[in-house]
């Protein structure tokens, strides 16, 4: 059997990555160090998943995007960058406290207008979406509770366009997807779901080792 070239990010190596090849601005950065110094912090996207939104963003010439879980606003910074000046996002989060740091860096930013924020269970949002006739979405990024991940790209799909692309994060979880003793509900739901979409009809997909995981779908 040939082996695989692999390589494992260590500490060492996501540091040269974000140095050398991953730029970003003012204010995303001081979004970001802001964040950091949260108690879940940890939450937030890196550098590099946030670049790679953008692009997607704009390689795919986005115009509405879609976002369940936005934390301190640094994703949905990203994509609205990304997209063109009439371009809007809709970001859901449960979170005022949160949000309230990611609006004043979204205003601070010139993007605020992009953004269309609703506070409020995500899946109840997707279903206001779908009654309101809002159309189809071009982009949509997935990084919220892991637990109901299924049911949130169900919810998204059904007002995804086709050929619009998804991005869903924390798909490898730390790698415990990979630990067969590893029962807790959060990686049980998460390693479902990539078993599941991988044979989903609906979807072409592809899972990247960016971060915690990124795993693109692509509606057929």
């Amino acid at each position: 059997m040939t082996s695989i070239r692999t390589v494992s990010v260590t500490v060492e190596l996501a540091e040269y990555i974000e140095e050398a090849s991953t730029r970003e601005d003012e204010v995303w950065r001081r979004l970001r160090e802001e964040t950091s110094s949260m108690p879940a912090g940890g939450m937030q996207i890196g550098a590099d998943q946030a670049r790679l939104l953008g692009w997607l963003v704009r390689l795919t010439g986005a115009r509405r995007a879609l976002e369940i879980g936005t934390f301190t606003g640094a994703s949905a910074l990203a994509v609205a960058q990304a997209l063109p000046e009439d371009g809007r996002l809709v970001a859901c989060d449960l979170s005022d406290e949160w949000t309230s740091i990611a609006r004043r860096y979204w205003s601070e930013a010139g993007v605020r207008h992009k953004i269309d924020l609703r506070l409020g269970p995500a899946l109840d949002t997707l279903a206001q979406l779908r009654g309101e006739g809002a159309g189809f979405f071009d982009f949509a990024f997935i990084d919220a509770d892991k637990e109901p991940i299924w049911s949130y790209l169900e919810g998204v799909l059904a007002l995804l366009r086709g050929g619009g692309l998804i991005a869903v994060d924390n798909t490898l979880w730390g790698g415990e997807v990979a630990d067969r003793d590893a029962r807790d509900p959060d990686t049980r739901a998460i390693d479902a779901f990539n078993r599941r979409v991988t044979d989903d009809p609906r979807v072409d997909s592809v899972q990247l080792t960016v971060g915690d995981g990124v795993t693109l779908l692509r509606k057929l």
